[in-house]
């Protein structure tokens, strides 16, 4: 009970190097768009140019037309197997954020409305960075690599981050703007940011982070953790913890309750003591691969069975432990997770262990991704692209054929997909939000295979990001 109280499949070993190499060469953005996806033709890559006088990177105007914007309509299939995807041109019309028409392009009528044109670019849902920290990072500065991790304990990077903090901070708000940016580039529209409660920074990370949040709340949505990165009870936060509660944070984060705590109920009580006293959600980072990691999410499955407002109010953040586990454990683990409502947020990490996401997304655990760290004292390789961690996703569990690539879109962007598993379309409709990306593909399976270009970013509805053509 809750007191009151004052990294990966081992099926495919030969395939690590590889997966590595191919991870760092998506990430450097060098990987050639090529191939056909179905009957539909691609569109030419760049089907806009820099240098065209119609081309328009912002427009004010909420009610419009957006006109040969590309959708899938159905697979293509050989006998029982799908081969590709079939497409074609619409219109959509967009009204303050809502996609309240669709019509092929072929029949559109005449609108006095405004109207751009989106060139034949493939339109999928604007994807959702779920693991992220804006409050801190080396982004948006000079180049600095992390100091060697070789040998330091999650202590000695505590420590180091401790020294960090003060420096960061005068930066913060500008470099949290950068990120913003370029998860916008990258398709991104909505994510959940960590953000540090420590007695270093006190709540000025938070406030940092609110005033770059609170300068983007017209094109970009955030929901924030309040994350003891220096631990709940190793760090004494927790008066600082429910003060950041007060501040309009939707989750309490925690972290490693027996590497860092040192007493993993208590700890993990603690967490949840605040959240049920604030009424909100928990989202803790759980590196532990030892047993007591183990431990740690059977504790926290039994711990919300028993209080019922914390139901589907949990998220597990990386989660190893899950990594460790095989057979009817794995089993009985996950269905707990299941039945409480569990959601896992996973950067699908290369590593020695194999997440089981494939079989937490089977049982019902909703599974998510995110960018995790963007240049930063822990690591350098965070790129902010979500079609990249979809691509990654497909790579490591095996989805390199058509219907595969599209299924792992799914991660990326909250499970909205184009088309449903019997290839019917079911995005966009009518009355969808306009979260959505142009790409340059001519599927989603394509865009997922290949990491395709952004071509433009769209926020309910406004054009956050790149540009089209007005018509």
């Amino acid at each position: 009970m809750i007191k009151e109280i004052d990294v990966q499949n081992p099926q495919q070993p030969s395939r690590r190097n590889f997966l590595s190499q191919s991870a760092r060469v998506t990430a450097g953005g060098v990987l050639l768009a090529s191939g056909m996806a179905g009957a539909a033709p691609a569109p030419a890559n760049n089907v806009t140019c820099t240098d065209d006088p119609r081309r328009v990177t912002q427009f004010d105007a909420s009610h419009y037309l957006l006109r040969n914007v590309r959708l899938e309509e159905g697979f293509e299939r050989e006998g029982e197997m799908i081969i590709g995807t079939r497409t074609g041109l619409w219109t959509l019309e967009i009204n303050h954020g809502k996609i309240v028409a669709l019509q092929p392009a072929n029949s559109a009528t005449d609108s006095q409305l405004p109207a751009y044109d989106a060139g034949g670019l493939l339109l999928l849902p604007a994807t959702r960075d779920m693991h992220i920290h804006l409050d801190k990072t080396f982004y948006g500065g000079p180049w600095q690599a992390p100091r060697p991790r070789k040998g330091k304990t999650i202590m000695d990077m505590i420590a180091r981050e401790q020294q960090l903090i003060p420096q960061l901070l005068p930066t913060s708000v500008a470099r949290a703007e950068a990120i913003i940016d370029l998860l916008h580039a990258k398709g991104t529209t909505v994510a959940r940011s960590h953000c540090n409660i420590d007695p270093v920074s006190g709540l000025k990370s938070l406030e940092h982070l609110q005033i770059a949040l609170e300068k983007h709340r017209n094109d970009f949505s955030c929901e924030i953790v309040a994350f003891p990165q220096h631990g709940l009870l190793h760090s004494q936060v927790d008066g600082l913890m429910r003060e950041a509660m007060q501040m309009g944070v939707q989750f309490v984060g925690g972290l490693d309750p027996t590497n860092v705590d040192g007493a993993m109920e208590k700890s993990l009580d603690a967490m949840f003591r605040i959240a049920l006293d604030t009424n909100t959600g928990v989202d803790i980072h759980l590196h532990e691969t030892s047993p007591a990691g183990v431990a740690a999410v059977k504790y926290m499955i039994k711990t919300v069975k028993e209080n019922p407002q914390l139901k589907g109010k949990v998220t597990l953040s990386h989660g190893f432990a899950l990594a460790t586990l095989s057979g009817d454990e794995l089993d009985t683990v996950i269905r707990g997770m299941a039945e409480q409502q569990f959601s896992v947020a996973s950067t699908i990490p290369l590593g020695k262990l194999t997440m089981p996401l494939p079989q937490l997304s089977a049982q019902g655990v909703n599974v998510m991704t995110g960018t995790d760290s963007v240049v930063d004292h822990w690591s350098p390789f965070g790129s902010g692209s979500m079609l990249e961690k979809a691509s990654l996703y497909a790579q490591l569990y095996g989805n390199s054929d058509e219907f595969g690539l599209t299924r792992s879109l799914a991660i990326a962007t909250g499970d909205v997909l184009p088309l449903d598993n019997n290839g019917k379309r079911q995005w966009p409709a009518v009355n969808d939000d306009a979260e959505m990306i142009l790409v340059d593909a001519s599927c989603s399976a394509e865009a997922v295979a290949r990491v395709s270009d952004v071509k433009a970013t769209f926020h309910q509805g406004r054009l956050v990001f790149g540009g089209v053509t007005q018509a």
